[in-house]
């Protein structure tokens, strides 16, 4: 039996409001078992509960994407410490991290990921990390946070780096999470990485409703496209589908302690 789990997901973006049932029935059928849904910012941190209340199957994270960055206070941090310690199933602090393609504000986004980092630390969750054209500089920053504070789990989500990139963040005992980037044809370095990642460090996500996998590529994206991401992960690594679904799902349930279905 195939288990997935679908380990980045926006759901409550305006993209799914008119047929999120149907998407769900989809998600059963694809035989995805667990989902994370991320967060943007605090402020959807309610929409995100009101989805976690209806299926079960559903976990979340609570954070300030790096694009958003100018927004950051100390009550933003207050907000999310207080998110995670009132919601239900919250597993991780994020997305958070830095995206150096769409803007520029680099002490902003960096001063938003190290406090992030922090509040993580202190509640003993994982960081789901954003990483956009800022490997390098993101790379640097959690090595400095280690050495301060010590070590911290977390997942760079949606992997689009380099093998050598990749190894950075393996270093700091981090997993990769490879989204439907990976069947894309010009995608050399991801698929190169999903080769090479150890078994126990990789993960599979939609980023919906981004990124849809081909043969869905510019359509909106949802849960049950996971399938076809496992699939070509599970066919650049010479394994068969339910092998990888068995790894990833271990692995998913390892980093954000999902408890496994009854």
């Amino acid at each position: 039996m195939v288990q997935l789990v679908d380990t980045h997901v926006h759901l409550n973006f305006a993209d799914f409001q008119a047929d999120l049932e149907d998407i769900a029935r989809r998600w059963r059928q694809a035989e995805v078992v667990h989902l994370v849904h991320s967060c943007v910012q605090p402020e959807e941190f309610i929409s995100i509960q009101a989805l976690v209340s209806c299926w079960p199957e559903l976990a979340c994270s609570v954070g300030l994407h790096p694009l958003e960055a100018a927004q950051w206070t100390t009550e933003t941090g207050r907000q999310i410490a207080c998110a995670v310690r009132s919601g239900q199933r919250v597993v991780a602090i994020g997305e958070t991290g830095l995206d150096f393609y769409k803007a520029d504000n680099t002490s902003e986004q960096m001063t938003a990921f190290w406090e992030q980092l922090a509040i993580a630390h202190d509640l003993g969750l994982p960081v789901i990390v954003h990483c956009r054209e800022a490997a390098a500089a993101t790379a640097d920053l959690l090595h400095r946070f280690v050495a301060r504070h010590g070590p911290i789990q977390g997942v760079m989500h949606c992997w689009g780096g380099s093998p050598a990139e990749a190894q950075w963040f393996l270093d700091l005992g981090f997993y990769l999470s490879f989204s439907g980037t990976v069947t894309f044809k010009n995608a050399k370095p991801i698929q190169a990485t999903a080769q090479t990642v150890p078994a126990g460090r990789i993960l599979v996500e939609t980023d919906c409703p981004f990124l849809a996998p081909v043969p869905h590529r510019g359509q909106r994206n949802e849960p049950a496209h996971v399938r076809r991401v496992a699939q070509q992960v599970a066919e650049l690594r010479g394994l068969d589908l339910e092998t990888l679904a068995t790894q990833t799902t271990l692995n998913a349930r390892q980093l954000f302690r999902l408890a496994v279905p009854v």
